[in-house]
């Protein structure tokens, strides 16, 4: 009879921090508006972690994850753990409002200290803070707040695995100085972990992981070949390291990885990784972790064709497989047994990242045991499949043949932006410098109280739409008074950018409780795509009708795009995520069409995921991009030529990309440049973008709100790359997560600037 011993060895790479019903968002944000103190959160995360490390004890795992819970970024706690804040904040301790100050900006004397860039993890939704690194500011280490978490987690169990970003990664991922010079700082880095990791094994860890997911990434030669004397000086006397890679393949590197001084390494499975030929070039000694339950992906696995490839690699390795997640779990719901409100045969193909370690568990038994001691499992995995397809609205035949015949030809607007873009000025008649807004207006506590009770059936349809009416006249009213060019009627009947839509659309499923961390603590709740998606009736066009009838000056129509609503969803598994973006393509254009026939003059269609989904290695990139441009513009193609088509990108690198964004042809792209000081510009300028650009001049992130001469300094600057016919005036991103008197003050400024360098121009 198997023992525990012999069972292969189950861990995690990290587990979701927000804690059961988004604890510890409610207690960042009690405590940023100074109604609870520290101990209060400190309370609130220890209690996060406790859960975690019950349910760990539940699945029986042999590794567990600990060190990696963060208040806001584990990028930005690594930027104080080795003392690199950056000087305009001085000398910063490695506390909690330290790194409060780090993520959202920090009032000076002198004026707002801004916040650390952000910008996305990887190929993820997850955003992390982006360290600016000094060239003469040595790498200090203070850990007594890491380290009191790992000891924490060592009492609870001391097979406890402390989870860290890994020194080349940290590197990679940074900013401040160049790329060159950061490898340069690579081995007085390493020496800094060195002294970390002999603290951590001063308290009793046995292994400690350091993620270096840029293995997957198209790596420098010089980049890889820092990997291993960086890592011989890392080997700490009673420590074993475990280096995973994920995300992206590291096939073409397994020599690499097989031959770095480490006691083991971690694949990701589920991305494409080559289990058997790692085993090949392994030592006898290593360990190798195959990250084969997909840590991105909410649907349950198939147990079965996990044991045909797992057994031959049991049989060869025993001990030595071990068995994980593909990465970490933060970017999964908590728990899919709180999701009762779903049909039966959807809710039983689900798994969150508790039910992601009851799998894992199961697959060690199969294997030690063999599959016989698990067989009601997996009997009960095939039937929960056959269910889902059987499902009506799984397939929509008919559809899918219409589409197809649709896409045959290639999608454009009628003519170039040169040609449209003087009836488009004709029509909406804007100032030069035009000002507008990227679409939201403040969530008050009213409207989404008036949202809960409507969606709990405590007011009816009439009271609900007549709410949201005085909500969108307030909103037009108040650009108004603004001075606002181009409005928007504020979305106050939004839940959320992709949720809302796919509520109105066939194909979708809502969780009541699938939130995942997007950054600090914002969440957000993908819906999940498992049908064929179709639109039984239009989606925005009543409120955007309405808001045009209160004012004569232009109102924006807003969509989400193809490629954000399919990024930011949970997709099914048995169609490609081109096929699925074709389908969402096609409802948007039919949107597109009926808000034309309504008088909108303006429509953006956002795509803040665009690069999100862009694949890690360049291999894949011209893929992607094709049939990502080719959504979009499928989207948009039916807008006639004086209608303005914007978009919508924030946080993201545009360089390498700047032709596919070209190629989307919308008339105004609106983009996120604060934090960048205007250097993500740089992209558009030696592109010479030929259409219209909104580079962002105030980072609504932070609550720092900028002064008239702060935001006409970024224009200046922007002016320097954009033409000033084809400049827009425009914050970051949407305004919903902001109070109405900073939005004021802010939009003030934003205006006033605006009509400074106007008057400087002399075009108003």
């Amino acid at each position: 009879m198997p023992t525990a011993s012999t069972y292969p060895v189950t861990h995690t790479l990290g587990f979701p921090r927000i804690g059961r019903d988004r604890a510890l968002k409610w207690a960042l944000e009690h405590h940023w508006r100074g109604e609870t103190d520290t101990d209060a959160l400190q309370q609130t995360a220890r209690q996060v972690r406790a859960d975690a490390h019950q349910w760990y004890r539940e699945a029986g795992l042999g590794r567990p994850a600990c060190g990696d819970f963060t208040f806001y970024d584990g990028m930005a706690d690594l930027c104080l753990l080795f003392g690199q804040a950056p000087r305009r904040f001085g000398d910063l301790p490695n506390d909690l409002d330290a790194l409060f100050a780090l993520a959202r900006g920090k009032p000076s004397q002198q004026g707002s200290l801004a916040p650390l860039a952000m910008t996305k993890w990887f190929d993820t939704n997850y955003h992390y803070l982006v360290p600016e690194l000094d060239a003469q500011r040595p790498f200090r280490l203070d850990a007594d707040r890491l380290l009191t978490q790992i000891r924490e987690s060592l009492a609870d169990n001391p097979a406890s695995k402390p989870v860290l970003i890994g020194p080349l990664t940290f590197l990679w991922l940074s900013a401040g100085v160049g790329r060159d010079a950061r490898l340069r700082r690579a081995p007085e880095l390493a020496d800094a972990y060195g002294t970390l990791l002999s603290e951590i094994a001063a308290l009793g860890a046995e292994w400690v992981q350091l993620d270096e997911p840029i293995l997957g990434l198209d790596l420098p030669t010089d980049w890889q070949a820092a990997f291993e004397p960086i890592y011989h000086r890392l080997k700490t006397p009673g420590l074993r390291l475990l280096l995973a890679s994920y995300f992206s393949p590291a096939n073409g590197r397994l020599a690499l990885l097989a031959n770095l001084p480490v006691d083991g390494v971690h694949v990701d499975v589920t991305a494409g990784d080559d289990l058997e030929a790692l085993a090949d070039r392994l030592p006898a000694f290593k360990v190798l972790s195959a990250g084969v339950l997909d840590g991105r992906t909410i649907w349950r696995a198939d147990l079965s064709a996990l044991l045909d490839r797992l057994e031959p690699l049991y049989e060869r390795l025993g001990r030595r497989l071990w068995l994980a997640p593909s990465c970490s779990l933060l970017h999964l719901p908590l728990d899919a047994d709180e999701e009762t409100d779903l049909p039966a045969a959807l809710a039983a193909n689900l798994s969150f990242a508790r039910q992601k370690l009851g799998e894992l568990s199961l697959l060690a038994r199969g294997l030690a045991e063999g599959r016989e001691a698990i067989a009601d499992a997996l009997e009960t995995s095939i039937t929960a499949r056959q269910q889902l397809e059987a499902l009506d609205g799984r397939q929509d035949a008919e559809r899918r043949d219409q589409l197809g015949r649709s896409l045959a030809e290639e999608p454009a607007r009628a003519r170039p932006y040169a040609d449209r873009v003087t009836a488009q000025r004709a029509r909406l008649n804007l100032p030069i410098l035009p000002t507008t807004t990227i679409g939201s207006f403040p969530q008050t506590d009213e409207i989404r109280a008036t949202r809960r009770a409507y969606r709990r059936g405590e007011i009816g349809t009439s009271a609900y739409e007549q709410a949201m009416r005085v909500a969108i006249a307030d909103t037009i009213r108040e650009q108004e008074t603004l001075g606002l060019d181009l409005l928007v009627h504020g979305e106050p009947e939004r839940n959320d950018m992709v949720e809302y839509f796919g509520q109105q659309l066939e194909g979708f499923a809502f969780t009541r409780a699938g939130w995942v961390q997007s950054y600090g603590s914002r969440c957000v709740k993908p819906p999940i795509i498992w049908g064929d998606v179709a639109r039984p009736r239009h989606l925005t066009v009543d409120w955007s009708r309405y808001a045009q009838s209160l004012t004569d000056r232009p109102v924006k129509g807003m969509l989400t795009g193809p490629v954000t609503m399919l990024s930011w969803s949970f997709v099914r598994d048995d169609l490609s995520r081109e096929e699925v973006a074709y389908q969402l393509a096609a409802v948007l254009r039919e949107e597109v069409a009926d808000l034309c026939a309504a008088g909108i003059a303006a429509i953006q269609v956002d795509e803040p995921a665009f690069r999100e989904g862009l694949p890690l290695r360049r291999a894949g990139w011209d893929g992607y991009l094709g049939w990502a441009v080719r959504a979009f513009r499928y989207a948009t193609a039916v807008a006639p030529d004086d209608v303005q088509i914007h978009t919508h990108m924030c946080y993201s690198e545009f360089n390498d990309i700047i032709a596919a964004i070209a190629g989307l042809d919308a008339d105004v792209i609106t983009i996120e440049t604060t934090r960048s000081n205007m250097k993500l510009l740089d992209a558009f300028a030696e592109f010479e973008y030929p259409n219209e650009i909104g580079p962002g001049v105030w980072d609504i992130h932070s609550p720092l709100v900028p002064s008239v001469a702060e935001i006409g300094d970024r224009l200046r600057l922007a002016l320097d790359k954009v033409p000033v016919d084809r400049l827009w005036v425009n914050p970051d991103c949407g305004l919903k997560t902001r109070g109405w008197e900073e939005v004021r003050a802010g939009l003030q400024n934003l205006v006033a600037a605006a009509r400074d360098l106007r008057h400087e121009y002399r075009r108003e």
